[in-house]
């Protein structure tokens, strides 16, 4: 699937702008964005629903657009994010819909293997024992692998996907996941709206931002999934580390920020240093920290969390260009924040003492240290303990 440079206009407002991105087999490209980003707007438009006002969207070399529809509809199918009914079809007879395509009223042996893409929908959904049952009496999630499996039925090279995870809870999104994972795995092509960052970076081979219907960012979700992304596209502020069990990008919100001016620099190492980080980050300032020891924890969260860290080698003592690269953060920054327990440490009592504002802290909630810091860039000197 190739779909470049496509404009989109409804209602004489711009949904899409220049969008380009392409699909190339056995590869589930992600969309994710903010709400009324055109995600869905751009899957309608790959699916030929709507023409685009400039650009085109081509599958196998075909032109969606200028295709019949029931052409179109072999070459592409949509799982839509809504899964309510409003008749009692039997779970199998909505599955076999998605044999409609392949079909003719004078000549209905045309699809005379349609049952068998049918039973072997159902099987792969795992819907075979609720085949006979009315599609409004099973539950939401239920209903979801139905609209599934008759996408799998319909048999098309491309499938598209509008929130597929949508109300489910975590089994059901795992599972769903999983069976479009399967489909990628045999070679076909699927475009996905997910709106959960997480589970896009861990099922997706690509990622595509979509912001103010334009492409933010595309790529590996190594490469999308970063604070500044989710910063610009997402005007949110969070945390980026790494899965320890699927290895793919994790995403922690933070409460957004408000002031990203100050710059605050973290003295001390350990669970004191790790604690603070993430609450002064929240709270918008450009936070500093070390010197730590490089591949510690506290270098781990602060690479996490987008924050410069000053690092010196495991095992050895602090090294003369950590100092002094810690000097100048103390010199420079507007607050100094030093826990207790590293207080008296010879290197950072000597550092703090560079320092114009200096604030030294427990272990206090996060709006405490927000408060302290307040203080002190108020001109407060040095915050106690309490």
């Amino acid at each position: 699937m190739d779909a470049n440079d496509l404009s989109v206009s409804l209602g004489g407002t711009d949904i899409l702008d220049g969008v380009s991105l392409t699909v190339e087999s056995g590869e589930l490209v992600g969309l994710v964005g903010p709400n009324g980003a055109g995600k869905t707007t751009l899957l309608r438009t790959l699916a030929g629903y709507l023409t685009p006002d400039a650009g085109t969207v081509r599958i196998d070399g075909d032109d969606i657009h200028a295709l019949a529809s029931k052409a179109a509809s072999r070459r592409v199918a949509v799982v839509p994010q809504s899964s309510s009914f409003s008749f009692d079809f039997a779970v199998r007879d909505v599955v076999a819909m998605g044999r409609h395509p392949y079909r003719s009223r004078v000549r209905p042996a045309d699809d005379a293997d349609g049952a068998t893409h049918v039973e072997a929908a159902l099987e792969r959904c795992e819907l075979t024992n609720l085949a006979d049952r009315p599609v409004t009496a099973i539950s939401g999630g239920e209903r979801r692998r139905v609209l599934l499996a008759r996408a799998l039925a319909q048999d098309t090279p491309v499938t598209l996907l509008d929130e597929p995870t949508a109300g489910l809870d975590v089994n059901h999104q795992i599972r769903t996941l999983d069976l479009v994972r399967g489909l990628i795995n045999e070679g076909r092509r699927a475009v996905a709206a997910i709106h959960d960052l997480a589970l896009a970076a861990r099922y997706c081979d690509r990622l595509v931002v979509i912001s103010d219907g334009r492409v933010h960012a595309a790529g590996p979700p190594g490469e999308v999934v970063t604070r500044a992304t989710l910063r610009d596209a997402f005007d949110a502020t969070a945390a980026i580390g790494t899965d320890p069990v699927t290895g793919t990008p994790a995403v922690t919100p933070l409460t957004h920020a408000d002031d990203a001016d100050a710059h605050t620099h973290v003295l001390g190492a350990g669970d004191a240093a790790v604690g603070l980080l993430e609450p002064l980050a929240e709270a918008g300032y450009h936070v500093t920290v070390g010197p730590v020891v490089a591949g510690s924890m506290d270098h781990e969260a602060a690479r996490r969390l987008d924050c410069h860290a000053v690092t010196t080698p495991p095992f050895g003592p602090v090294d003369d260009d950590a100092r002094e690269q810690a000097a100048g953060y103390c010199r420079d920054a507007d607050v100094v924040i030093v826990p207790t327990d590293a207080r008296d440490a010879g290197v950072n009592e000597r550092l703090a003492a560079t320092a114009d504002e200096t604030v030294v802290v427990e272990e206090v909630e996060s709006a405490a240290i927000r408060a302290a810091v307040t203080d002190a860039l108020g001109g407060a000197t040095v915050t106690s303990p309490d």
